[in-house]
C-alpha cells in the first residue's frame, strides 16, 4: 500500500479515474524514483508492468543496432507509456528505451492487474485508449518530421516540442541534440547558428535560449 501523499498525487494526476480504481492503484502500484538519465525501460527488456508518470519528465527513444537513439515522444506527469502497456499485455520485449529527463516518479502497475481493470473499470479502459491515441498521434508527427521534412525543419520541430514540455531553455549540448536527431554535431551547430541569425534562438555558452520559433 502506498503512503497517503503518493495516493493524493495519484488522485491529482489522474482525476478521470474512479475512486475505487484509485484505491486499487494505491494497493497494486509500485513507486519508483528516477534520476535524470536513469532508465525506466530498456530495449529488449521483458515488461511485466505498465508505466504511469506521476511527476517529472521521461523521454522515449527508439534505438538502432549501433546504439543510436531517435527521440519518439515525451511522457509528462499524468501520462502513460502506451508501448509499455502493449508489450506488457503480450509478454513481449520492449522495443523502446525510456529515460528520465528530470527527477521523476513513476508508478509500475503489474500487467495482469491492469488487464483485469479493463473489464472492471470503464475509466481505465478509456484512459488506456486515450493513451494509445495520444502516443500514436505523437508518433505520426515524429514520422512526418523524418520522412517529409528537411533536417533544419526537423530541428525546429524538435526545439518546439522541447519548448512545449520544458520551457524556453534547452540545456543539452549540440552533440546530444545531434544524437536525438540522428545527425552530426557539426551539422546541428551550423543549423543552430542559422537559426540564431534569424532571431529564433540565442546560443549561450551552456544552453540554447528559444526566442521566436513561431517564425518557422
Amino acid at each position: 500500500m502506498l503512503d497517503q501523499e503518493t495516493v493524493a498525487t495519484i488522485q491529482k494526476r489522474f482525476p478521470q479515474l474512479e475512486p475505487a480504481l484509485l484505491q486499487e492503484i494505491a494497493q497494486a502500484g509500485v513507486l519508483k524514483q528516477l534520476q535524470p538519465e536513469e532508465e525506466a525501460l530498456r530495449t529488449g527488456q521483458f515488461l511485466k508492468s505498465n508505466v504511469l508518470v506521476l511527476d517529472g519528465l521521461v523521454k522515449v527513444y527508439r534505438e538502432d543496432e549501433e546504439g543510436g537513439e531517435l527521440l519518439m515522444y515525451y511522457l509528462e506527469s499524468g501520462s502513460a507509456c502506451a508501448l509499455s502497456m502493449m508489450c506488457a499485455a503480450r509478454n513481449e520485449q520492449s522495443q523502446v528505451l525510456a529515460k528520465a529527463v528530470t527527477p521523476a516518479q513513476v508508478l509500475m502497475i503489474p500487467a495482469p492487474v491492469s488487464e483485469a481493470w479493463l473489464a472492471k473499470y470503464p475509466s481505465w479502459h478509456n484512459f488506456i485508449i486515450a493513451s494509445y491515441r495520444a502516443r500514436f498521434d505523437e508518433l505520426l508527427q515524429t514520422l512526418d518530421s523524418i520522412v517529409f521534412k528537411s533536417l533544419d525543419a526537423r530541428l525546429v520541430f524538435y526545439l518546439k516540442r522541447h519548448q512545449k514540455v520544458m520551457g524556453p531553455e534547452v540545456r543539452l549540448s549540440h552533440q546530444q541534440i545531434a544524437e536525438e536527431l540522428n545527425s552530426s554535431r557539426e551539422v546541428i551547430s551550423r543549423l543552430l547558428k542559422k537559426l540564431e541569425q534569424t532571431g529564433a534562438v540565442v546560443l549561450h555558452r551552456n544552453f540554447i535560449e528559444l526566442k521566436n520559433l513561431d517564425l518557422f
